[in-house]
């Protein structure tokens, strides 16, 4: 099948190399323009673009899919179907309908639940216990397209968003090559119950309230793991929290109620937080163990105070 593929970060690289793997021709590849990225902030390209440049794919870099002249160039490929993968720019009608079967979005929830940019986060962040793939035949409205096929991903309290972010590409890239070899598929609209729209993450969202239950800042760490991370204060130095579970404690929030030689315990608003693995501004992510090496702490300091 003659394929136009469209994906920028790692969750749709994968799902360009198994569309690979299963042979299929991918006759263009979009992904959006290199960014600056780094200390000295080079231009980049993207996963994708790398993979693609590996496999000796054509790679067009739009800035606009509005764009009449890149309009052309999607036109002039005569695919069977797009897939689109985290492409991040918008496909307006006229692109939609250029492929003989559409366009078929990967999407990385159980739709509807979790439209939107980034619903890995917000399913952890939610206390979701399980998410999943839709393959999703794309219309103009964000992710309201009917679902063509989808599968389910367990969610636990082990569940970072970059553990849930590796289980779903590769769903993803398995659920897409299936879709393709059975197409055409009938499509089941999505329900008007249950409709939740994943927003953006923002930096501000990743600072820790000592207020909540351990439980909620526990899904805050897991969620932010590993972008931007789960930030707090200790003697007004920056500190993030990588990886962390609710114990049963009391204290006031925020404040050390236990150094141990492998953890230490933050009483929360409800609950407490047994840390093993933190970061200082500037630093590397460290065990508890190395971190207190060169960062001593004392039984009584409080997190977040004055943040």
């Amino acid at each position: 099948m003659k394929l136009i593929f469209a994906g920028t970060p790692d969750f749709a690289a994968t799902a360009l190399a198994d569309l690979l793997a299963a042979g299929h021709e991918v006759a263009l590849v979009l992904t959006q323009p290199d960014r600056p990225a780094g200390r000295g902030m080079a231009l980049q390209a993207s996963p994708v673009k790398q993979l693609a440049a590996r496999h000796g794919l054509p790679v067009f870099q739009p800035a606009s899919l509005k764009d009449p002249l890149a309009q052309e160039t999607v036109r002039e490929v005569a695919a069977d179907v797009m897939v689109v993968a985290a492409y991040g720019l918008i496909l307006p009608q006229v692109v939609l309908d250029l492929p003989r079967y559409g366009c078929l979005n990967i999407h990385a929830s159980l739709l509807p639940r979790w439209r939107g940019a980034a619903p890995i986060q917000r399913a952890i962040l939610a206390g979701d216990v399980e998410s999943g793939v839709c393959i999703m035949q794309m219309e103009a409205g964000l992710d309201t397209g009917p679902v063509l096929m989808s599968g389910k991903v367990p969610i636990d309290g082990q569940t970072t968003a970059a553990s849930l972010h590796d289980a779903l590409a590769a769903l993803g890239g398995r659920l897409i090559v299936e879709a393709l070899a059975r197409l055409p598929l009938l499509p089941t609209p999505q329900p008007e119950a249950g409709i939740t729209y994943a927003a953006k993450i923002e930096k501000a969202e990743a600072l820790i309230d000592w207020q909540q239950s351990a439980t909620t800042i526990d899904r805050q760490i897991r969620a932010f793991n590993p972008f931007p991370g789960a930030v707090t204060t200790l003697a007004g130095t920056q500190v993030k929290l990588w990886q962390a579970t609710p114990v049963m404690a009391t204290g006031a929030p925020g404040e050390l109620l236990a150094l141990e030689r492998d953890s230490l315990v933050i009483a929360c608003g409800e609950g407490a937080l047994r840390v093993t693995e933190l970061q200082k501004a500037g630093g590397k992510r460290l065990p508890v163990a190395r971190f207190l090496a060169g960062h001593p702490m004392n039984v009584g300091e409080i997190f977040g105070a004055g943040a």
